[in-house]
Order: C-alpha cells, then sequence, then structure tokens
C-alpha cells in the first residue's frame, strides 16, 4: 500500500466529520469559538462625531479666535446647546461634538481667561481636526465577523460595541480519547522496569483545550481485542481519538477492533515522518483518528490532523496550522519520500534543528519551539537558507 501524502489525507479527515449542531450563545461565552453565520454592527461606531482630544469644539471657520466659552461637552454628558459664532464648547476625549462644531483645538493649542478663549499657538492646520466622524470605526449593517472566523478577544469586542449581545457558533465538539497498550499506567502510579507511565491522553486534551470540546476518557484500553471492541463500540462521540496499536504488530489490534466495533477504515499510513502509521475512517457520525503510540508522533499527528478536525467542525474557515519562514542556523540532510517534521528552536533568529529526532523523545519535544516542514524529496539544506515552520511554543 503506497502512503498518502499528506494534504489529501488532510482533506480527507475533514470530509470524514459531521458538523455539529448551531446554537446560540451570549458573547461573554463565546471566546474560542468560531462564527458559523455572519455577524454584522446593529449600530452605527461612533454614532456621533466625537472629539479625540481634551481641548475646545469650535467652528474652524473663526479661526484664529478669540471666543467665548460657552458650556462643556463630556463621553456621555454632551453639551445641549448649540455652537455659534465666535463660541466654544469645552471638550473631553470620547464626548460629541456640539452641533455647529467641526474642529477641537487641543487644550494645549489655548489659553483661557475666565469665559475668553486665545489661540496660543499655530492651532489646529485643517478643518475636522482632532474629530472622529460618525461611522469611523462602522456603520449600522457592515460586517463585523464573517463566517468561519473565529471569535477572537478583539472581535468579541467589535462585536459588543456593535451592539452584538449573542452570536451563532457551533454546539461544543465531543470529544473521546483511549490510550492502548499493556505496558501503559496512569502518570504519577508505581511503574515498574517493563512499565511505561501513559502520556498521550494529557498530551491531545492539553493540544485540544483551546478549542470547543467536550472530552470522553477511555482511560488506557489493554491489548485485547474484546476489551477494546467492546470501548469502542460504545462511543457516541463526534470525534473518537486513539494512541498505540495502529501497527502491523500482533499486540497492534485498533485496526480490528475498529472494524469489529462497525467503523469503517478510509486510510492507513501517510507520507509522514513522525506519524507514519495514522489511520483514519468513521461509523455513522463519528470519525475515528488512529494516532501511533509514540508520543513524537502522536502530538504531530494530532497538531495536522486532529485539532484541524476539531476547528473544521466547530466552523472554521481555515482550520489548518499556518507555517511561516525562518532562516536555518545549520545544514540539514536531504529528505527521503515522506514529509518530515523536525523538532527546532528558534536561537538568536535562526531555526536549530535537534541532532536526535527519535519518535520516543518527548524531552526534545518539550524544549523545541518549532517543527521544522522538510517536503518529500527535498534536497539537502545548507546554513542560511529559509525553510517553513510551525511554531508549537
Amino acid at each position: 500500500m503506497s502512503l498518502l501524502p499528506i494534504d489529501e489525507a488532510q482533506a480527507r479527515v475533514l470530509a470524514l466529520g459531521t458538523f455539529a449542531a448551531h446554537e446560540e450563545v451570549d458573547i461573554h461565552d463565546a471566546l474560542g469559538r468560531w462564527a458559523v453565520k455572519p455577524v454584522v454592527a446593529q449600530r452605527t461606531q461612533p454614532a456621533r462625531d466625537l472629539s479625540a482630544m481634551d481641548g475646545y469644539a469650535i467652528r474652524f471657520a473663526d479661526m484664529p479666535g478669540p471666543w467665548r466659552v460657552t458650556g462643556e461637552s463630556a463621553a456621555g454628558s454632551p453639551f445641549a446647546g448649540r455652537i455659534g459664532a465666535g463660541e466654544a464648547v469645552r471638550i473631553f476625549t470620547g464626548a460629541a461634538i456640539p452641533d455647529g462644531g467641526d474642529t477641537v483645538l487641543v487644550q494645549e493649542e489655548a489659553t483661557r481667561d475666565g469665559d475668553r478663549l486665545l489661540l496660543a499657538g499655530e492651532g489646529p492646520p485643517h478643518l475636522a481636526r482632532n474629530v472622529r466622524r460618525r461611522g469611523l470605526d462602522f456603520a449600522e449593517g457592515d460586517l463585523l465577523v464573517d463566517a468561519g472566523e473565529r471569535l477572537t478577544p478583539a472581535r468579541l469586542a467589535v462585536c459588543a460595541t456593535g451592539g452584538v449581545g449573542r452570536v451563532a457558533v457551533a454546539r461544543p465538539i465531543r470529544v473521546a480519547i483511549a490510550a492502548t497498550g499493556d505496558e501503559l499506567v496512569e502518570p504519577g502510579t508505581s511503574a515498574g522496569l517493563d512499565a511505561l507511565p501513559e502520556s498521550n491522553r494529557l498530551l491531545l486534551r492539553s493540544l485540544l483545550a483551546d478549542l470547543p470540546v467536550t472530552f470522553m476518557d477511555l482511560g488506557i484500553l489493554p491489548d485485547r481485542l474484546d476489551v477494546m471492541t467492546t470501548a469502542f463500540a460504545k462511543v457516541a462521540a463526534d470525534v473518537l481519538v486513539t494512541t498505540g496499536g495502529a501497527s502491523v504488530g500482533d499486540h497492534d489490534l485498533v485496526r480490528p477492533a475498529l472494524d469489529a466495533a462497525g467503523f469503517s477504515l478510509d486510510f492507513w499510513r501517510i507520507a509522514l515522518r513522525p506519524g507514519k502509521p495514522m489511520l483514519a475512517g468513521r461509523r455513522g457520525a463519528t470519525a475515528v483518528v488512529g494516532l501511533p503510540g509514540n508520543p513524537v508522533s502522536a502530538f504531530v499527528t494530532a497538531l495536522l490532523f486532529v485539532r484541524p478536525l476539531v476547528a473544521h467542525l466547530s466552523g472554521a474557515a481555515d482550520p489548518f496550522p499556518r507555517a511561516s519562514s525562518a532562516i536555518l542556523g545549520e545544514p540539514l540532510a536531504a529528505n527521503n519520500n515522506r514529509t518530515d517534521y523536525l523538532r527546532a528552536e528558534m536561537r538568536d533568529g535562526r531555526v536549530y534543528a535537534s541532532t536526535i529526532q527519535d519518535s520516543s523523545m518527548l524531552r526534545t519535544l518539550a524544549r523545541s519551539t518549532c517543527l521544522v516542514i522538510r517536503p518529500p524529496h527535498a534536497p539537502a539544506a545548507r546554513a542560511g537558507d529559509s525553510a517553513e515552520i510551525l511554531t508549537i511554543a
């Protein structure tokens, strides 16, 4: 069986999922969700012409003064009258420009003697200086957040300012996670020389923690076909993620257990290092992604497949991690037929790949700040060459 290219595997994984139903939530509860419908402004911002500075509202035609101060305008407490010829109104940042006024003379540009205001310098150089025009930010009906965009702090703030109190999002994605292997024990428990503290469930939960998910922990499943089959058959989730047991050894039982539990395999093995034995399939509305057991392989495949799948089902228009470019600090050898994701770190503006890339070495991953992406059959690279990276810390 030939190895599936990364981009094709990613597209096929997304196609396995079933979109979650929509719900409306208060914007205070929407951080990190994706808008599934366009969010439009319910009001104009600013709703009136406002002052951008503390000073005096005047008519520019009356320059260079003098003026008579007739009142005050503060944010939320506008001046009730109108500015006439030769008149000025004391004004503060964010306050409404009174009718008749069109320019703000900042307080450093003026001197005041009682109600008499005089120009202290050259004054504002042009009409409407220091005025924030009505609708400068947006107008009622303008698009604030498009469908498929994530509701970040700044986007939530603009929604609030636009008079929006609730937004349409996908309900949280239900993710079931299972680790497999007789050698695994819970972290913190007594482990003999032949036991291994299990880390992949924690890794996966942490990697998905900022996404709108609810978790179902299936725990550590032993290398027994009947136990795995029973556990997989009971899963009622949007996504089932397994780690370990995805290869072809006598103790690699995830594939036959999934088959016995009613899942259909879409593909197995991809052109990726680390992470070649990954599998994916579906049963009804539940997508399954079987990750390798080696923790670095689990991390890379979860970053490239599981996290994008959850984001996609949540309504993300662009669910995949975005690569950036960096300058290599050291040469890299030519690559073979698999896309390579090398653990690396940035130092002094250059990226350095770790010397040892064994997929069991979590400490190397923990010290890495990025992954260097080496395409299939990439030629040897020299120090100073540009490389694509994924930032991970």
